[in-house]
């Protein structure tokens, strides 16, 4: 259920409310993986800070999907 909510967040750039460990967070999700152990995770931005952050699927509680917010993914350019 988790990913499917996931899924359409990152397909229709939603921003998630969601609670993570004890903390109540916005999130903004770009992507699904599973890490070295095998467990899932998602990488995002946290509340509008300027650095990707990745989350354990099994430390996600009470997603919701914010209706009314879209956003854009940040792209980090390079320098030449």
């Amino acid at each position: 259920m988790k990913s499917e909510i996931f899924f359409e967040a990152i397909r229709n750039r939603k921003r998630l409310k969601l609670r993570y460990g004890f903390t109540e967070i916005t999130f903004e999700p770009y992507y699904l993986a599973t890490n070295k152990f095998g467990g899932k995770v998602v990488f995002g931005r946290i509340n509008r800070c300027n650095e990707i952050k990745m989350l354990e699927f099994d430390k996600i509680f009470n997603i919701n999907i914010l209706e009314m917010s879209k956003f854009s993914p940040l792209i980090p350019l390079l320098p030449v």
